[in-house]
Order: structure tokens, then C-alpha cells, then sequence
């Protein structure tokens, strides 16, 4: 894995220019989240036993498009046995509706915060990723950190291979697009760090990288495909050290 500096923490190849949504032969790469996932029931023994503890902190993780709760529960259930009070998001499928979710997930995080009486940590794969930011923007005194996976910050679903489907759903992508430049007036001012694969089959790896004015947003990069991010040895080992890690300043 390669972390890029505090502050934006660009890559240097990074051109916005390359932004485009995943070509259909490049979902073929999530293929290999079959061997990332054997990799991940051979060695959980290993992560278990290397990876930093926590102190019962709460983390909630919330799920990506089209998916639910049971997709991220083997991340959960390794985060509560390395010693976080790991909880899924509780609001059933992830269907994309922004404009209802956001506030539904925003109710959840301060429900949360409120019972276990301390700023939550969020975790959010794919889409969860951008509910998450997003919850945070609205209630940033709620919560310590974000670790987003292979979230599309930039375009919304325009440069996801779920693009076609908003489309066919009568979606209009430049309206979204456009929405999502007029939140980022506001910047996020909690600490985030954006893990982003350039093998992710599912959302450009372009999309991930925040280019907006948020100042403590740390990249991330990871070799690993989109499913893999919440399924692959290497990606609960590195959400355990982000969990960990001193926040950008």
C-alpha cells in the first residue's frame, strides 16, 4: 500500500481529465475478490493478531450501492474482535437515493453518538463512502473520522459502472454532478482518509481522489478490487491502522 502525504495528497499521475466510468471489460478485475476472500479466511488469524487494538470506539460501517449490512459484516466482526463497537448502518439496502439518505444516515449517527456517549468513527464503502462524507459535513461534532473505500467523491454515480443504471432509472448525472460541487462549498473539516485501487473494476479510481477544498483528507492507495475493499486481508489490515492512525492536521 502507498500513503500519500497529509493534505490532499494527490498523485502525481492524477488528471481529471482521465475521468471516466470503468469500461465493462474492467469489471473483470473483481473476479479476483474469490482468491481476496480465501486470502482473508486463511489469514484472519494473522490480522487478528497484528493489527492495533482499539478501546471499545464506536465505528459504524456503512454499506455501498444496491448492498446491505451482511456485506460488511466480516469487516465488522474483526473490528469488534481487535476491540471497536463495530455497527452496521441499520437502514436496509443501500439504494442510492441521496437526498433521502443522507438525513436518515445523519438521524443514525446522532442516535449513535448520543448512546454510546463519544464521537463515532465511520467507515463507508463505495457509495456508504459518500453518505458518510456527507453525514459528517452536516454533523462534524458527532464524529472523530472517516475512512472512505473506493467512494466516488467526484461526479456521484457518473464515473461508477453504475452510471447506466441511474440513467435507465431517469436519473439526470450532470444534475447530480452539479449538486454534488454545490455541497462541497462547505468543506469538510473532519479528518478523512480516502482509500482509492487503481484495479477497482467498479469506480475510477479518479473519482475517489477529493480535489475539493477540504483540507484534512489523506489518500490512500491500495491494491485491491472494488469488493475487495470490504473483503481482502490487505483492506482490513489497513482500515485497522487508519483506525489507529493520528489524523491529518
Amino acid at each position: 500500500m502507498t500513503c500519500h502525504p497529509s493534505g490532499l495528497g494527490i498523485p502525481a499521475d492524477f488528471d481529471p481529465a482521465d475521468l471516466r466510468p470503468p469500461r465493462r471489460w474492467e469489471l473483470v478485475r473483481e473476479a479476483r475478490v474469490v482468491l481476496e476472500r480465501l486470502a482473508l479466511r486463511l489469514q484472519t488469524g494473522r490480522l487478528l493478531a497484528a493489527a492495533p487494538r482499539g478501546s471499545g470506539e464506536p465505528v459504524v460501517v456503512v454499506p455501498g450501492f444496491a448492498t446491505d449490512d451482511s456485506w460488511t459484516a466480516r469487516l465488522r466482526r474483526f473490528l469488534a474482535a481487535i476491540g471497536y463497537d463495530a455497527a452496521g448502518w441499520g437502514l436496509g439496502r443501500n439504494r442510492g437515493n441521496v437526498a433521502k439518505l443522507v438525513p436518515a444516515l445523519v438521524e443514525r449517527v446522532e442516535a449513535l453518538a448520543g448512546e454510546r456517549g463519544a464521537p463515532l468513527k465511520l467507515i463507508g464503502w463505495s457509495l456508504g463512502g459518500y453518505l458518510a462524507r456527507e453525514a459528517v459535513r452536516e454533523r462534524p461534532g458527532l464524529v472523530e473520522r472517516v475512512i472512505t473505500l473506493g467512494a466516488p467523491v467526484v461526479g456521484g454515480p457518473s464515473y461508477t459502472a453504475s452510471a447506466p443504471g441511474y440513467l435507465r432509472r431517469g436519473y439526470d448525472l450532470d444534475e447530480i454532478k452539479a449538486a454534488v460541487v454545490e455541497r462541497e462549498r462547505r468543506p469538510i473539516t473532519v479528518p478523512v482518509f480516502a482509500v482509492f485501487s487503481r484495479s477497482d473494476g467498479v469506480v475510477a479510481w479518479q473519482a475517489c481522489i477529493d480535489t475539493f477544498a477540504n483540507p484534512r483528507v489523506e489518500h490512500v492507495e491500495l491494491d485491491s478490487s472494488h469488493l475487495g475493499l470490504v473483503g481482502s486481508p490487505r483492506a482490513f489490515e489497513l482500515v485497522a491502522e487508519l483506525l489507529a492512525r493520528k489524523p491529518p492536521p
